[in-house]
């Protein structure tokens, strides 16, 4: 299995970046996947998940801001970030769990900043 997310950046407050991460070795369409971030000196955190069908949830922090989605075809996970502040500032990271094991990418630097 392999994940490789794309994307990241710097941005301005109040901007936008969109991150990708194309998905190997899985059948994409029937998992559930995941975007997480770790900002420098804190834990990894749970940004946004959807599942196999579509049903989406997100953090408190980013609801409203965030969108995440998927293309089932391309095999790939999207997360659309508007509004961006100088806390969503971190390394963003893809997953999934296949078998029971969890998979993670290499992760995308955001870095949001005047």
């Amino acid at each position: 299995v392999q994940l490789e997310e794309s994307g990241g950046g710097r941005v301005q407050p109040g901007g936008s970046l969109r991150l990708s991460c194309a998905a190997r070795g899985i059948n994409f369409s029937i998992y559930t996947m995941a975007w997480y971030r770790q900002a420098p000196g804190k834990q990894r955190e749970l940004v946004a998940t959807i599942t196999s069908g579509g049903t989406t949830n997100y953090a408190d922090s980013v609801k409203g801001r965030f969108t995440i989605s998927r293309d089932n075809a391309r095999r790939t996970l999207y997360l659309q970030m508007n509004s961006l502040k100088p806390e969503d500032t971190a390394d963003y990271y893809c997953h999934t769990e296949h078998r029971g094991n969890p998979y993670w990418g290499q992760g995308t630097q955001v870095t949001v900043s005047s």
